[in-house]
């Protein structure tokens, strides 16, 4: 790995170590696969950005003025690759603290060719307030977040009345907040939240779900629940104000 490469990627990490506040993970070590690691060496340079840059201008970070979509906790990356290389006419960042998925994710982009797509290491929580413009995104994803399910860690979950407030202000009038789980009581949990959210409104028309649209790749992991008959339930708000 470069100097330059090694030098980021340590201060990325070294960042991630002294928040004590509300987090938007869980940290998971793992092991990275000599794929992972070429993939970082040879993509972060273009591709990863890092905490202490401050906030971004996204003209500058992708050399264009499309919209940006920013997605919370990506995994291992490939449905994030995906939607990235079938909307070439948008911008997609991804922030993922286990390294591994952020390695995994660029050895997918790499292989896909694709260029639309830039990666944090750190916490979302500290990149949405130091990194994100206020009005600046387009699409807000939150996909398969840890449900933490049992009662007495509901107080975990990502998906709280601050949390939703802080997404609010750096989404752009009318830009959606879209979430996923296929846990059903975590489902209801979002649904409480958001209906009492200030400033969103739903885009269900049912005011509950939606159906998954198609631009939300089905993973291998929520495919092997389907065939289990295991439920999935989209949620999808606007800002409204």
């Amino acid at each position: 790995m470069s100097e330059s490469s090694k030098t980021a990627l340590e201060q990325a990490q070294q960042e991630g170590k002294y928040i004590r506040k509300v987090r938007s993970f869980v940290k998971r070590e793992g092991r990275l696969t000599k794929g992972q690691d070429a993939a970082i060496e040879k993509c972060w340079p273009t591709m990863g950005l890092v905490h202490s840059q401050g906030m971004l201008d996204f003209s500058k970070v992708f050399g264009n003025d499309n919209d940006v979509v920013l997605e919370i906790g990506f995994g291992m990356g490939k449905s994030l690759v995906e939607m990235a290389k079938n909307a070439p006419n948008l911008n997609f960042i991804g922030i993922e603290v286990h390294r591994p998925g952020v390695g995994a994710c660029l050895m997918e982009a790499d292989e896909q060719q694709v260029t639309n797509l830039r990666v944090f290491e750190h916490d979302a929580v500290e990149v949405l307030a130091d990194c994100i413009a206020d009005e600046s995104l387009t699409t807000m994803q939150l996909f398969f977040p840890d449900p933490w399910h049992k009662k007495r860690h509901h107080k975990r979950r990502i998906v709280q009345p601050e949390f939703v407030e802080s997404l609010r202000k750096k989404l752009k009038i009318g830009g959606v907040f879209h979430m996923a789980t296929d846990w059903e009581n975590y489902a209801e949990h979002m649904l409480e939240v958001m209906q009492s959210a200030p400033g969103y409104e739903n885009i269900s028309t049912t005011n509950d779900y939606v159906p998954r649209p198609d631009n939300r790749p089905l993973t291998k992991f929520e495919q092997r629940g389907h065939r289990l008959g295991h439920g999935v339930w989209d949620l999808m708000f606007k800002r409204a104000k």
